[in-house]
């Protein structure tokens, strides 16, 4: 997965599609069953970003602990294939290219050819 934190993308699939935001988390995928069970499966990583995909949650008191209650609005993960990175050069969405030639992996949008990463 090409995603990171902080990183702008955009939303290609959904209800959501056409909407940019930023990446406030990434949640990696885990196996639940069988022999690998706690193990990084790729199928299941998803990302949260700001503004895209909101739920609605309705909390109600509990005991004396002063939580928020009502309804609470907040963004849910979507699947990282239904995002695209923004580049931020030509600002267009765009697939990703891995560049080692420095030494060091660096993102490298395909559309314009300039490094996503500071080196």
């Amino acid at each position: 997965m090409y995603i990171k934190t902080g990183d702008l993308v955009e939303v290609v699939r959904g209800k959501d599609r056409g909407k940019r935001g930023e990446v406030q988390r990434v949640v990696r995928g885990k196996f639940k069953y069988g022999r690998r069970k706690g193990q990084h499966d790729p199928d299941h990583d998803r990302v949260v970003v700001a503004g895209v995909n909101l739920i609605v949650k309705h909390q109600r008191a509990t005991g004396r602990v002063q939580t928020q209650t009502g309804r609470i609005t907040r963004e849910a993960p979507i699947h990282h294939s239904n995002v695209m990175l923004v580049c931020p050069h030509c600002d267009r969405p765009t697939r990703v290219n891995i560049d080692r030639s420095t030494g060091k992996k660096v993102r490298v949008c395909k559309k314009c050819g300039q490094p996503i990463d500071k080196y």
